[in-house]
């Protein structure tokens, strides 16, 4: 099974080109599983949702806790006892930014170890004044969805993209798309070892 991870900041584009990431591999008439952490189809999911939409140390705590439990039961459920051909998870290792910063690199390390890893590993990224300019285009913000949170988290999360190809999302989707492709076409020509 072929694992892609899309990961980068809030409103950078995770969703949208996981789905035509998602669509390439169907055309090509493959079974796609697509998760979007937090998921709201289970208990952990739903809980590290409504913290993100809460303020204060204990919802942040709560968030961490609970987005790392649902990307655990998504590696259990789709990974372990793999259904697809592919599978795409959306949000997944770049949590470990919003860890306070002595603790990121460490966090992200145990989470490296613990969880699948992938030679599909894009991280998607924007300028944090975009990022905020499309997030208020949403109905709801999460209380890590400011432009001096965006600062911080792009910072730590760059520190931690080595073995990750960094894609601009700061153009068209189109382009940006192309620009995933182009590294999909060379990957899935690569024999697996």
């Amino acid at each position: 099974m072929r694992l892609i991870i899309v990961d980068g900041l809030d409103g950078v584009g995770k969703d949208t080109h996981a789905l035509l990431i998602k669509q390439r591999y169907e055309n090509k008439g493959e079974k796609v599983i697509v998760r979007s952490h937090p998921e709201s189809d289970n208990f952990y999911g739903r809980t590290a949702k409504k913290a993100l939409l809460g303020q204060g140390k204990i919802n942040q705590l709560k968030a961490s806790l609970f987005y790392a439990m649902d990307v655990l039961y998504s590696i259990r459920r789709y990974y372990r006892r793999p259904t697809s051909d592919t599978l795409i998870m959306v949000r997944y290792l770049m949590g470990t930014a919003y860890l306070p910063r002595r603790l990121t690199r460490i966090g992200y390390h145990f989470f490296e170890k613990l969880v699948p890893t992938s030679p599909y590993m894009f991280f998607l990224d924007a300028q944090p004044e975009e990022l905020v300019e499309r997030i208020k285009q949403r109905s709801e913000t999460e209380m890590f969805e400011t432009q001096e949170a965006f600062l911080k988290v792009r910072s730590k999360a760059l520190d931690l993209t080595a073995g990750w190809y960094i894609i601009n999302t700061g153009q068209s989707v189109q382009q940006t798309y192309s620009d995933i492709e182009k590294i999909l076409d060379k990957l899935d020509k690569t024999p697996a070892s």
